[in-house]
């Protein structure tokens, strides 16, 4: 019979935001107990965020060795080795999983590698890898399930055991022709890093665009990147039927645009959104409810349904991103201090690590039409920045999104290098509430990309009706700078 022990604290999930919550709480002295599937540390150190950095790093390398004529060094006979490659990953995951064995070896704290599941309030059974299990009712319990790539339900797509993130980070050998389904964010990183490393790739994304949150102009951008490195770009496919075995031999049919198109290539990789890991544990059996799409509903505190449970991280629908998931731990633990903390109108930022990097955070030109908000918009290429002349990283451009009616800033995105680090400038700035011209006017070091913000911004008019500013929107153009006010009576202002 199993043993049921109470405890004041039981973490389900030793994600980013459980293994915080447990670390903050067992510094206090709290009991707490965490039950992690199979992952020490979460997915981001051990199959997602960290290990794919590592290998997009490698391809990164693996293109400047094939560019490094262009800056005067000779380099013959190189070769990408996939085993180099992985073992690489493998050492960087292994210094990792030790690092959070030893945080998790603490007084208050066990940690138990489990399946979990509810059996009843605040009731969670650990099942143990020996066959056993342990019991635990919590006074408070902390959901931090996570999310799997979703594999979608075209017809012989299961069957071919298709490629996950997850196994396209333990490959040991390149697959001669990659197929990659979905053009989001985890898609493009794979693709990009995959043609670098020596792969024919395609991308098959079923909507008009790449990147399809970014805006038009961005996505178009990235497809001609795309382009530059051979990758093939196939918009609005809507794939019909899979065949073969990934790894060996895979065929698709898709209707596009163009026509029906049949692909024929060595593996295939879906990065075509995330399920949450929430359905038969036991958590609704519990009063836990889930919204329609299965992630745990909970308010702007991350409080559930149920008393005493909290839910954080991608299972209670948060951006999935490992930066959020932080701050999640940081609303739960603040609350339970006493003090008023709230997902609402927090200011995320976004990015993709394709090379150049696709970066972003507040509103973007589509969002500020949808919303009927009266923007300017101030744009140059990266071939204005000096720092990307000097490295001869030139592609792509900066653009921020101001008030039509104030100096307040409202968004910024990049494609550029550096791009996640310059950005990280302007979300302070917006945080701090400051002006454009605060930026504008700041001593940025030179040559740095972040200097680029004061060429951005250094001419944007006040007023796009006076007669000075409309000479220094056509002097700024002329430069490669675009400024864009728009025209909408039914704006909105923004105070």
């Amino acid at each position: 019979m199993t043993e049921t022990v109470h405890i004041e604290n039981v973490v389900l999930g030793g994600g980013e935001a459980g293994k915080y919550i447990a670390w903050d709480l067992a510094q206090q002295g709290r009991a707490v107990v965490v039950i992690e599937r199979a992952l020490v540390g979460g997915s981001c150190p051990n199959i997602a965020c960290l290990p794919s950095k590592n290998v997009i790093r490698s391809a990164k390398v693996a293109d400047l060795i094939g560019r490094a004529s262009s800056y005067g060094v000779a380099i013959d006979g190189a070769t990408v080795d996939m085993k180099g490659v992985r073992q690489r990953k493998r050492e960087m995951v292994d210094g990792m999983i030790a690092i959070h064995r030893k945080k998790f070896s603490v007084p208050h704290l066990e940690f138990l590698l489990a399946e979990g599941r509810l059996v009843g309030p605040r009731t969670v059974e650990a099942r143990l890898p020996d066959g056993g299990s342990r019991r635990f009712v919590a006074d408070r319990l902390f959901l931090n399930l996570g999310t799997r790539a979703t594999i979608p339900g075209i017809p012989g797509l299961a069957d071919t055991q298709p490629l996950t993130h997850v196994e396209a980070l333990e490959l040991d050998q390149l697959p001669s022709h990659l197929i990659v389904l979905g053009g989001g964010y985890v898609g493009v990183e794979f693709a990009q890093a995959f043609r670098r490393l020596g792969s024919q790739v395609t991308v098959l994304e079923f909507g008009t665009q790449l990147l399809g949150r970014e805006d038009p102009d961005v996505a178009a951008a990235v497809r001609k990147i795309f382009e530059e490195d051979g990758i093939d770009v196939v918009l609005g496919a809507d794939t019909e039927v899979v065949e073969g075995r990934s790894g060996d031999a895979v065929r698709l049919r898709a209707k596009t645009p163009a026509g029906d198109r049949t692909i024929e290539g060595s593996d295939i990789l879906v990065a075509a959104g995330r399920t949450p890991q929430t359905r038969e544990i036991g958590l609704e059996e519990a009063g836990i409810a889930l919204d329609k799409r299965g992630f745990v509903t909970v308010d702007d505190r991350l409080q559930t349904t149920a008393e005493g449970v909290w839910a954080v991280g991608e299972c209670a629908g948060s951006p999935q991103f490992t930066h959020v998931a932080f701050d999640d731990f940081r609303v739960v633990r603040d609350n339970l201090a006493g003090k008023v903390r709230s997902t609402r109108d927090r200011l995320i930022p976004y990015c993709a690590f394709i090379d150049p990097e696709l970066a972003r955070v507040g509103l973007d030109e589509t969002a500020a039409q949808q919303q009927r908000i009266a923007v300017r918009v101030a744009e140059i290429p990266m071939t204005s920045v000096l720092r990307a002349r000097a490295i001869g990283e030139t592609q792509g451009f900066m653009k921020m999104i101001l008030d039509a009616n104030s100096d307040r800033i409202l968004g910024f995105t990049m494609l550029g290098a550096d791009a996640g680090e310059v950005l990280a400038v302007v979300q302070t700035a917006m945080l701090a509430g400051m002006p454009y011209t605060g930026l504008r006017d700041a001593i940025l070091t030179h040559p740095t990309m972040a200097e680029g913000l004061n060429v951005l911004l250094s001419s944007v008019p006040p007023d796009t009706n006076t007669r000075m500013a409309a000479r220094a929107l056509a002097r700024w153009e002329g430069e490669g700078g675009r400024v864009t006010t728009a025209k909408n009576e039914k704006a909105k202002k923004i105070k």
